[in-house]
């Protein structure tokens, strides 16, 4: 199934986390989802454990506040056993339900198969592993899509290859600094899959810059990122324009994403996104950042 998402979806990894329900930081976290649901953005992704199962409860609370009409903009993760670390396909019938309950939901647009570490990827395709579970749960039509959400990238060209998942979500490999889910994207796209581009901004250096005590993929920068990223910085300072309006927009332009995941948890940030996708960039620094790039290890 192709799905249509809008050219941004908005991710909640750390909407309402350390919140208590009935808190007054609670009904922050709710106001700003409510904002999310509100936007011009199709989807806000969210995950089941994401912030402790917080994230979606406080979406939950958020929709009984928009409607009804809202409910099909939300998407989310099924995630193995927090205690067991069990991953099949009971555990993701499990995950699947305590999501639609904290979200209030009978239904999902997309349901993602998330960072599936504790299996093999034989170990998921086998009978009784958890994409058989994903299968039912679309066969059923409770599930409109299934996709698969995680990090490494030889595991998740093994998955989209067997053919059974509608959607792939990578985060952190392609960005202005690094390219490695090109492959993978090009393999989705042949295959007629929707991509999804999470992390645009590497985890923070991308948007906070070189002077900032950021990280690239939650790791500190190698000293030859580092390089590159001040170099780039240069060039966007010579043309008035911000590092990260840059990195969105690499994101945004490329005809291998459907859609960039950003993270969001604040109205204030939302709008932050909202100015950053409003700049436009001069194509001259697509040229620079191209031959910084080239010059990577």
């Amino acid at each position: 199934m192709k799905i249509a998402p809008s050219p941004v979806t908005l991710g909640t990894s750390g909407l309402g986390r350390g919140t208590e329900p009935g808190s007054p930081e609670e009904q922050a976290a709710v106001d700003s989802a409510v904002a999310l649901f509100e936007s011009a953005h199709t989807y806000v992704d969210t995950s089941n454990n994401y912030s402790e199962g917080r994230s979606e409860a406080v979406l939950g609370l958020a929709l009984q506040r928009v409607g009804a009409d809202a409910e099909p903009h939300v998407v989310t993760k099924v995630d193995e056993d927090p205690e067991t670390r069990a991953f099949d396909r009971d555990r993701v019938l499990r995950s699947f339900e305590e999501s639609c309950a904290r979200l209030g939901v009978d239904t999902l647009p997309l349901l993602h198969f998330h960072d599936p570490y504790a299996v093999t990827v034989s170990e998921a395709m086998a009978p009784g592993g958890a994409v058989e579970g994903l299968i039912e749960l679309r066969d059923a039509g409770v599930v409109g899509a299934i996709g698969i959400a995680t990090y490494p990238i030889d595991e998740m060209t093994e998955y989209i290859g067997t053919g059974v998942f509608d959607a792939v979500l990578s985060h952190n490999c392609f960005t202005l600094v690094d390219r490695s889910a090109t492959p993978l994207f090009e393999d989705a796209r042949a295959r007629g899959m929707t991509v999804f581009n999470a992390a645009p901004f590497g985890s923070g250096i991308l948007a906070k810059g070189s002077a900032a005590a950021s990280t690239y993929a939650y790791r500190e920068p190698s000293a030859e990122l580092l390089g590159r990223v001040v170099k780039m910085e240069e060039v966007c300072a010579a043309h008035g324009v911000p590092l990260a309006a840059v990195a969105l927009h690499f994101s945004l332009r490329s005809p291998l994403v459907d859609s960039t995941v950003v993270g969001i948890k604040t109205e204030r940030r939302l709008h932050e996104l909202n100015e950053l996708m409003a700049i436009e960039i001069p194509d001259e620094i697509w040229v620079s950042i191209e031959e910084i790039q080239a010059t990577a290890i």
